[in-house]
């Protein structure tokens, strides 16, 4: 046979093996085939044709067209096996590299919750848990519930079903949640809220399910939820909310697994947020969340414990002084106090020092409350002159009103976005009175009204103190009442998508007047008072031109000490005399113990004397007998 690639094959009868291969015709079988190739089919043709003349080929020849069975059976199959191989590995990736991991597409419905036994990964207790006493009280009776619930069941109390932890953030909510699970005998489970959100219809309400089946098989057992308004907010307050909304049915499966018609005992659910006003009142109820737990931002004394806790893993010196950082942070978060100790550590290292020291403490506070320092920022000599009467009209008039914020120290190089700071130390009030907020309103005015009186010409510099006390004065007027016009009327409106005033357009004018009266009343008195104390005014902006930083001892020589105690010594000085009676009291029971102890002692000694007084000793021979008078105790010694 011969093929179009020139190749041919012989096929050999059974007589002519032995002629063609000899001696080796045994190697062979009995119809042995020949391949070879030929210049052309032409020529092939031509010498079979001679051979068959001659007598030496007796064959026939045949020209197929050549073909491969396994080329083609490929081209067949193999684009079948690439789909089959690609739909594999696609569905490998999709149900996490198939083993069934969490987020597969056959495991979208299950809950992604992460467990933590005890002895786990995670090693934070309530130690580690500075401040927040009440809350953690509340927690802390959770996990003992948990450890001794016969303590509890004896007295006919019940397991509560969840606590629901409320603060603004980096209060330390999760990191209650993580004592909680560092501190529980039993398993934790963590998750967010934003697990139960997938783009699936109907994967919330299967993943609420999961979670609660597979939990009801570890009770008893805690689960944390993290941020719960993603999934818990109240339904129908959002306009764009379809007929069929898939956050909707997850919180309604939510509600039902918490405390529905089946029971679900030995689970208690513990969740976080930092917006309780916008969740649903049916899961806010009792016996789904029975406490709520308000983590609130740290006090002055609350403070220093969390700095305390921070401050553990940082060397620092002798000149740290924790009262003064506790005092010059207020409003800050347990987070916010984490940020300034490692800021500090920060700005100590980039200066080349082996401790932290209290001047860089300083410098963090100031850079997460200010920003940069822009010391390279160019001004011109007048630019200097207005922005240090500015900041020199606030601390003189902070200095020299009773209720306002004690200053701390003042500054005329660009920090930020602004172009001159003063800090001062806020009253952390826990009620504050319209006179206390006309003097706040007054200093913050002092920077504008001292521009107008020495400079005769104002600039934009007093844009954010206008808008601070704009809002100020309306929030006095139309939520607090203190308007003689609109006395004792609040227009509050807590509805979030409401976008109606809750009052007529002749009261908005009447607020507008009234607002406007407030605020030009104490932009008055501001410049009255700089009037009064204009030397002393410019005496201190010189030397807030010639040093660019003073702090609060240059403005008292200068003004005088102030005759007020700020609120922050009062309750500094309130804590020291309660810890020294705590201490009094703890030294006079340790010495009425050891008084104690010395009676006693002397009343067994005087005892044991009585005993030996009473004592009679007799000896017969070799028999020596001792009698007391509370007991009789023979002794014998013969002689061998």
């Amino acid at each position: 046979m011969g093929y179009e690639d020139k190749s041919i094959e012989a096929y050999l009868k059974p007589t002519a093996v032995g002629a063609v291969f000899g001696a080796d015709s045994t190697k062979v079988g009995r119809n042995p085939i020949i391949t070879s190739r030929t210049p052309s089919t032409d020529k092939l043709e031509e010498f079979l044709q001679a051979e068959k003349e001659a007598g030496n080929f007796d064959g026939t020849s045949d020209y197929p067209p050549k073909s491969d069975l396994f080329p083609a059976i490929l081209i067949q199959i193999l684009p079948l096996v690439l789909l089959v191989a690609l739909w594999i590995f696609f569905m490998r990736r999709m149900s996490g590299g198939g083993s069934g991991g969490p987020g597969g597409v056959f495991n979208v419905g299950k809950s992604k919750a992460q467990l933590f036994e005890k002895g786990g990964s995670i090693k934070i207790t309530f130690k580690d848990v500075a401040g927040l006493a009440e809350a953690k009280q509340e927690v802390e009776e959770i996990v003992e519930f948990l450890k001794e619930p016969q303590k509890y069941t004896d007295l006919g109390g019940k397991i509560p079903k969840g606590a629901l932890l409320v603060g603004p953030p980096g209060t330390g909510k999760t990191l209650l949640a993580k004592a909680v699970a560092g501190e529980a005998n039993v398993p934790f489970f963590s998750l967010a809220g934003s697990d139960f959100v997938e783009m699936f219809v109907g994967v919330g309400a299967s993943r609420v399910r999961d979670l609660f089946k597979k939990k009801k098989e570890k009770a008893p057992c805690i689960i944390f939820i993290d941020e719960i308004d993603a999934v818990g907010r109240a339904r129908g307050k959002n306009p764009a909310m379809g007929g069929n909304d898939e956050r909707e049915n997850t919180l309604n499966q939510l509600l039902t697994e918490m405390d529905g018609f089946g029971s679900n005992s030995g689970v208690i659910i513990l969740a976080a947020t930092n917006r309780v006003d916008v969740l649903d009142k049916a899961l806010l109820r009792a016996g789904r969340f029975d406490r709520q737990i308000h983590v609130d931002l740290p006090d002055l004394n609350e403070r220093k414990e969390v700095f305390g806790v921070h401050l553990r893993p940082i060397k620092i010196d002798d000149t740290v002084d924790v009262d003064l950082l506790a005092r010059q942070t207020p409003g800050f978060s347990g987070a916010d106090i984490a940020n300034v100790c490692n800021e500090a550590a920060l700005i100590a290292a980039r200066h080349g020092k082996k401790f932290v020291g209290k001047q860089d403490f300083l410098d963090a506070v100031d850079r997460i409350i200010g920003g940069l320092e822009k010391k390279t920022k160019i001004t011109t000599e007048a630019e200097r002159r207005s922005i240090a009467l500015h900041e020199a009209g606030h601390a003189s008039i902070s200095w020299l009103l009773e209720y306002a914020n004690p200053l701390i120290k003042v500054t005329i190089v660009p920090r930020g976005r602004a172009l001159g700071a003063a800090w001062y130390l806020p009253e952390e009030r826990q009620i504050t009175t319209k006179e206390q907020m006309l003097d706040e309103m007054c200093a913050t005015l002092g920077g504008r009204a001292a521009e107008d009186l020495f400079i005769g010409r104002i600039s934009t510099g007093a844009m954010n103190d206008l808008e601070r006390v704009t809002k100020q004065a309306y929030g006095m007027i139309a939520y607090l009442g203190m308007s003689d016009k609109l006395p004792n009327l609040c227009y509050y409106n807590n509805e979030e998508y409401s976008f109606n005033r809750p009052y007529s357009e002749k009261t908005a004018e009447l607020i507008d007047e009234e607002v406007k009266k407030m605020i030009n009343e104490q932009y008055e008195r501001a410049k009255k008072i700089l009037s009064e104390h204009k030397e002393g005014h410019n005496e201190l902006t010189q030397l807030l031109i010639d040093k660019e930083v003073i702090f609060a001892e240059d403005v008292e020589r200068i003004f005088g000490k102030r005759p007020w105690a700020s609120r922050s010594e009062e309750i500094m000085a309130a804590k020291e005399s309660q810890d020294a009676a705590k201490a009094e009291r703890q030294l006079a029971e340790k010495l009425k113990k050891e008084e104690q102890e010395i009676k006693e002692e002397e009343a067994e000694n005087t005892a044991e004397e009585k005993a030996v007084t009473g004592t009679k000793v007799t000896a017969e021979g070799t028999k020596v007998t001792v009698e007391r008078n509370t007991a009789t105790k023979t002794e014998t010694n013969e002689e061998k």
